[in-house]
């Protein structure tokens, strides 16, 4: 009996079989691809997603952006002088009440509102609002504006 290699074993001498092995690497690549891209989409979009709930026409100003790191109360006032939380109207007279209700026990003075004005709204309806959310005890009030655009050159 011959240990020889004849035909029909399946191998050449001196050459190996490539042996079939598991692939078991995940390939990452594709995935951070995805995930860079909706990174993107979601940065673009999300401002545009931001509740803005009354349709104002806000004066232009040079102001930069006021940095808060607490969700907002937003008051606008249209250009009948009509007042709004968010984007229920509010008589003048409850104001304060309603304020009080959506700042959900937060403490008054640490609470931001943001006015949003239209350019167009009368200046007392304005300044009656403001004066009620001072009286009232809201001391974060920001002025909501558009930024100016500058022309080149």
């Amino acid at each position: 009996m011959a240990m020889g290699g004849g035909a029909g074993q399946g191998h050449v001498r001196g050459r190996r079989r490539a042996k079939k092995r598991p692939l078991s690497e995940i390939n990452v690549t594709p995935l951070v691809d995805v995930m860079l891209v909706l990174l993107i989409i979601f940065m673009v979009s999300a401002p545009l997603l931001a509740p803005v709930g009354v349709p104002v026409e806000l004066p232009k100003t040079e102001a930069s952006a006021a940095p808060t790191d607490k969700t907002p109360i937003t008051v606008s006032i249209d250009r009948n002088g009509a007042i709004y939380i968010d984007k229920d109207e509010t008589p003048y007279e409850q104001l304060t009440g309603r304020l009080v209700d959506a700042a959900d026990g937060a403490d008054r003075s640490e609470k931001p509102i943001f006015v949003r004005a239209d350019g167009r709204a009368p200046y007392q309806a304005v300044a009656r609002v403001m004066a009620r959310l001072s009286a009232s005890g809201f001391t974060k009030l920001n002025l909501i504006t558009d930024p100016e655009t500058v022309p080149a050159g």
